[in-house]
């Protein structure tokens, strides 16, 4: 259920990539080959386990070595993960604990960065609620040009702030500018770090279920981007293609907006459907342990935020962060999920989920290839 926290993870690949610029120190067990130059591309929602079983879709990126599977932090979810690799830290140190969690009373939405439905870039600075360095700022520090490439949408977003600040931003809509964009800042004479994201697939798994058609087809979109990518590579520069999450398609729900053993002494429900972070309301922690538990049964792992924390289920804990820990701490197994009908409709009515700690959700590729 949880992966060895003495192998290489999710939050080891900036690192190792730094490492391979010549700047910074060689990461255990995930020794990249140096590079003038590296690009990251990330593809939203690409499992490990995904890949693998739809390989014939996706050949080249199939062929390509292989240096994970690697786990992600949990709750596996875009917000969480994309913190991870954009700071080198798991989520017990960064502090982003959910999709939606707990920071000073509110429920922020990590992917939107609005609480009560209204934009809390204001209230809540995404640079103070994730005050550490990113692999950006660290990589300008040291005369490393830095690129991030990703959809013009989110170029102020909170998330990006949070997760991705320090480097130059080239907003792009299509695979066409995401290829162009990543080869032009790789080509630029000295040192560089290029990042690239792409999230259609995960959207196409969310609305379809990882594996429908739509999804297999998307992915071959994907293998035939990677392989532009690999194919105009300056000869020493090194692309890794990685993600952020697997994915798994759910058949059954319960519903904590209106099941009543699930509503009782609850004060803020947050998280995603497969992975719920639950606030008690004062002295009824316990009770709202028992009440989920019993509805939930063996459809789900349940744990105190303190029992979590003890088992690491976030990594090491930075306790100046304990009060984002919720008072239950929800991973659902199989193919249920908890969903909120009533706050979250369109996302309670999507097939594809993830967050949870199965390795369908939690493992994810890194794969490498050079332009020679």
């Amino acid at each position: 259920m949880l992966p060895d926290p003495a192998a290489p993870g999710l939050h080891d690949v900036m690192p190792a990539v730094l490492a391979g610029l010549g700047a910074g120190p060689t990461v255990p067990g995930l020794a990249l080959p140096e590079a003038r130059a590296t690009g990251l591309l990330l593809i939203d929602g690409l499992g490990h386990a995904q890949l693998r079983e739809h390989a014939r879709d996706a050949p080249f990126l199939a062929g390509l070595p292989e240096h994970g599977p690697l786990p992600v932090g949990f709750p596996s979810s875009t917000p969480i993960s994309l913190t991870t690799l954009g700071t080198g830290l798991p989520p017990g140190a960064h502090g982003t604990l959910g999709v939606r969690f707990r920071v000073d009373d509110l429920l922020l939405d990590a992917l939107t960065w609005t609480a009560d439905g209204k934009d809390a870039r204001d209230q809540l600075v995404p640079e103070v609620v994730q005050p550490h360095p990113t692999a950006f700022e660290r990589a300008v520090a040291q005369e490393i040009g830095a690129t991030v490439v990703s959809h013009r949408a989110f170029r102020q977003s909170g998330l990006t702030r949070s997760a991705l600040r320090g480097a130059d931003y080239r907003g792009v809509g299509a695979l066409g500018d995401l290829a162009a964009e990543m080869i032009e800042a790789l080509r630029r004479p000295g040192r560089q770090l290029v990042y690239g994201y792409h999230a259609d697939l995960d959207q196409l798994g969310h609305l379809h279920g990882p594996g429908s058609l739509a999804w297999r087809f998307q992915l071959r979109q994907l293998d035939h981007l990677v392989e532009q990518l690999v194919t105009e590579l300056p000869a020493d520069a090194l692309l890794a293609v990685t993600a952020d999450h697997g994915m798994v398609t759910v058949d059954r729900t319960h519903d904590a907006d209106t099941d009543p053993d699930l509503l009782g002494g609850v004060a803020l429900v947050g998280g995603d459907p497969r992975a719920r972070l639950v606030y008690a309301r004062p002295g009824a922690a316990d009770d709202v342990l028992d009440a989920w538990r019993g509805v939930l049964g063996d459809d789900a792992w349940i744990r105190s935020g303190a029992e979590a924390v003890e088992q690491d289920w976030f990594g090491p804990l930075d306790h100046a962060l304990r009060a984002r820990v919720p008072d239950a701490v929800v991973a659902l197994r199989g193919t249920a999920a908890v969903v909120r009908t009533e706050e979250e409709p369109l996302l309670s009515r999507l097939p594809g989920q993830h967050g949870s700690l199965t390795p369908e959700e939690r493992y994810v590729p890194l794969l490498v290839a050079d332009g020679r």
